[in-house]
C-alpha cells in the first residue's frame, strides 16, 4: 500500500511542477505591462523602472520563477493589481463558492445517476433502458448555459420561484443563500447525469456478464443482491474515475455557468481578472485550478483499489 501511494504521489509532483512553470510562462507572454498597469499612463520612466524592479520583472525568467514559486509555496500569491488585495484572501473567499456548488451537484449527479444506470444495465434493451439512454444523450447534448438560461427563465422570470440575479452567503442567511445556489446546482446535476448513468449502465452491462455474478446466481441470490452486493463494487470503479475526471473540469469550466448566475465563484473571478488584465489573480486562479484538478485526479487514483478489488496493491 505505502509503496501504491509512493509511486501516485511521486507521478504527480512533476506535473504539479509542469503546470507552475507552465502558467507562469503563459501569463508572462500576454501582452501589456504589469507596472504600467498598477501605476497609469501618467507614469514616469523611473516611476516604472522602480516598479518593475519591485515587482520583480527586471531579473531573468528563471530568476523570477523561482522568486514566484517560492513565495507561492509560503502562501504568498502576491497583490492584485485593481484592488490591492491579497491574491490568496481573493482565491479563498471565491473558490469556497465554487467548490459548494461543484461538490454538491456532482453528489447529486451519483446518488441519482449510479442506482439509475444499475437499473438500466439489470433491464437492458427494454423501454426504461431505452429511456434512460435517450434521456442522458439529450442532456450530454445540452449546453450548460443554455440549460441554465432556460430555467432561469421558467423558474425565476415566469414562475418567480427563485432570484435569478445577485448572491447571498449560505453563511450570513441560510434560507435566503440556497435559494440562490437552487438553479446552479440543479443546472450542473442534470448536466453530469447523462454522462456519470452512462457510465454506470455501460460497466453494469459488463459485470453482469462475468462468471462471478452467474455463479452468485447459481446459488440461489436474489437479483437485488446480486446487482448491490456482487456488481455495484466492480461497475462503480469505472464511473468513479469519471467522477474525478468531472470535478476538475467543472472546476476549470464553471466560469461560464457562474457569468450566467451572476455568481462570484472562482470562474467569474478569472473572467472579471481577464478584462481588468489583472494578472497575479489570473495566475493564482489558473494555478489553484489546475493543481486541484491534479489533486482530484491523484485521490481518485489513490482511493480506485478501494473500489474495484481486482486492483492489487
Amino acid at each position: 500500500m505505502l509503496r501504491f501511494f509512493i509511486q501516485r504521489v511521486g507521478m504527480a509532483l512533476p506535473t504539479l511542477l509542469l503546470i507552475s512553470i507552465m502558467v507562469f510562462g503563459l501569463i508572462r507572454f500576454i501582452p501589456g505591462d504589469p507596472a504600467l498597469l498598477m501605476l497609469g499612463d501618467m507614469a514616469d520612466s523611473q516611476s516604472l523602472a522602480d516598479m518593475r524592479k519591485t515587482l520583480g520583472l527586471d531579473h531573468s525568467f528563471a530568476t523570477q520563477y523561482l522568486i514566484w514559486i517560492r513565495a507561492v509555496l509560503s502562501g504568498d500569491f502576491g497583490f492584485s493589481i485593481s484592488s490591492s488585495q491579497p491574491v490568496l484572501d481573493l482565491l479563498v473567499e471565491r473558490f469556497s463558492v465554487s467548490a459548494v456548488i461543484v461538490l454538491i451537484s456532482v453528489g447529486l449527479a451519483v446518488l441519482l445517476a449510479v442506482p439509475v444506470g444499475l437499473y438500466a444495465a439489470w433491464k437492458q434493451n427494454s423501454l426504461m433502458d431505452l429511456g434512460l439512454v435517450a434521456s442522458a444523450t439529450l442532456l450530454l447534448s445540452i449546453p450548460a448555459f443554455w440549460l441554465g438560461l432556460l430555467l432561469l427563465y421558467f423558474f425565476g422570470m415566469k414562475l418567480g420561484w427563485l432570484p435569478i440575479v445577485g448572491y447571498v452567503s449560505v453563511s450570513a442567511d441560510p434560507l435566503r443563500g440556497l435559494s440562490y445556489l437552487v438553479l446552479p446546482v440543479v443546472t450542473l446535476t442534470l448536466v453530469e447525469f447523462g454522462s456519470i448513468a452512462r457510465m454506470a449502465r455501460a460497466s453494469t452491462i459488463e459485470v453482469l456478464r462475468l462468471e462471478y455474478i452467474a455463479h452468485a446466481r447459481a446459488k440461489g441470490l436474489s437479483e437485488t443482491a446480486v446487482l448491490w452486493r456482487h456488481a455495484l463494487r466492480n461497475a462503480f470503479a469505472p464511473t468513479w474515475t469519471l467522477v474525478g475526471l468531472i470535478l476538475g473540469n467543472l472546476l476549470g469550466g464553471i466560469a461560464v455557468l457562474e457569468t450566467v448566475f451572476t455568481l462570484p465563484g472562482i470562474g467569474r473571478l478569472m473572467v472579471d481578472s481577464i478584462f481588468a488584465r489583472d494578472y497575479p489573480v489570473l495566475q493564482g486562479c489558473l494555478l489553484l485550478i489546475t493543481s486541484i484538478y491534479v489533486v482530484v485526479n491523484l485521490i481518485v487514483d489513490l482511493l480506485y483499489p478501494v473500489f474495484d478489488p481486482r486492483v492489487k496493491l
